[in-house]
């Protein structure tokens, strides 16, 4: 099981932490990432973080804005999000995928879900 939890209203320029923490079972070796679903929209890549979390990969319009880190000790991700946007409001869900197999980027080639956090960013 994956629950992110750290969502919340905040406005623009300021900055939110989403955590991301696995119970039940551990993800040793899994790709670790943060996707977003704006009302209406189709659900979004943000970030990815391979196991050791030597390779970090972003969505071009949260790069340089947005950080994904893990704790493996934890079994915690975070997203460190700095210069928020209106545009950054969404519900964000962080999920858990192997590395072989698909498009990592998409949507549909991430197995393991949790439940999403809101994200509102006002003007």
């Amino acid at each position: 099981q994956l629950q992110a939890f750290g969502g919340g209203l905040v406005q623009a320029g300021g900055s939110l932490r989403l955590s991301c923490a696995a119970s039940g079972r551990t993800f040793s070796g899994y790709i670790m990432g943060w996707f977003r679903q704006a009302s209406g929209k189709d659900r979004e890549f943000v970030a990815g973080i391979t196991w050791s979390g030597g390779i970090t990969f972003y969505s071009d319009s949260v790069k340089g804005r947005f950080t994904i880190s893990r704790d493996n000790a934890k079994n915690t991700v975070y997203l460190q999000m700095n210069s928020l946007k209106p545009e950054d409001t969404a519900v964000y869900y962080c999920a858990a995928r192997t590395y072989s197999g698909g498009n990592y980027y998409s949507a549909s080639s991430w197995a393991n879900w949790g439940q999403g956090t809101q994200v509102t960013v006002s003007s």
